[in-house]
């Protein structure tokens, strides 16, 4: 299993549980109707960071009917990079946590953290649709998107359901029907997004630091800024 605390491949040292077990008065499952349902709890711990995994499973005999990851609650797509800013991540992460719950509900928070994205780069408009308008005519080549990713941010706006609802200020979390695959393509073109705006930033910046000190070190001059 991959470790949601540190997202390493781990084989995990696990414990495990019967937490309850009931009589249904309802028949459930085929040939194994009649027999008590249950609810079993699994603990594992990550090898790497020590970080415990918590999940339920309900069964009706011999038969698995769904394992539920209760802790940590995460979603499907990895955490936030730490050089995210905090309120900017804070939406990403519910919008990656509801996604199996409610794909309307995780693209609503998605958009909102684009708009957060957008909002910190000095792309404004009265809505989301000139926001990604403004940032797909950057004239400054230091500043721009790369292809990949202008091509990406502008594939949103060809959703039906996005461009009918225009998302304003006071509509950012406006909950609206979405396309299959929409929330997911919001939540990686989040993803990609934080690579280009603080990952990439934050590492050039340590490599050019760790050069100065470096220089410093062996008594030459700094670098040019």
């Amino acid at each position: 299993m991959k470790c949601p605390h540190c997202l390493h491949d781990i084989y995990p040292s696990s414990a495990s549980t019967n937490l309850t077990t009931y009589n249904s008065p309802v028949m459930v499952g085929g040939d194994n109707a009649g027999n008590p349902l249950g609810i079993n709890g699994t603990v594992h711990t990550c090898p790497n960071c020590k970080g415990a995994t918590v999940e339920l499973t309900f069964y009706n005999g011999p038969t698995v009917y769904s394992v539920l990851r209760s802790y940590p609650r995460t979603g499907p797509f990895p955490p936030p990079p730490p050089d995210v800013p905090k309120s900017i991540s804070l939406d990403y992460s519910e919008a990656n946590e509801v996604l199996p719950i409610s794909p309307k509900a995780s693209a609503a928070l998605a958009r909102r953290c684009l708009q957060g994205i957008l909002s910190s780069h000095s792309y404004t408009g009265r809505d989301l649709m000139k926001q990604i308008e403004s940032a797909l005519s950057e004239a400054d080549a230091a500043k721009a998107l790369p292809s990949s990713l202008r091509e990406n941010i502008d594939a949103i706006r060809n959703f039906g359901n996005f461009s009918a609802h225009p998302i304003t200020d006071q509509t950012t979390l406006q909950v609206v029907e979405v396309e299959e695959g929409e929330a997911e393509w919001c939540l990686q073109l989040l993803l990609d997004l934080f690579d280009h705006y603080y990952v990439a930033p934050a590492k050039a910046a340590k490599q050019r630091a760790n050069l100065a000190a470096k220089l410093v070190a062996a008594g030459k001059p700094p670098m040019k800024s």
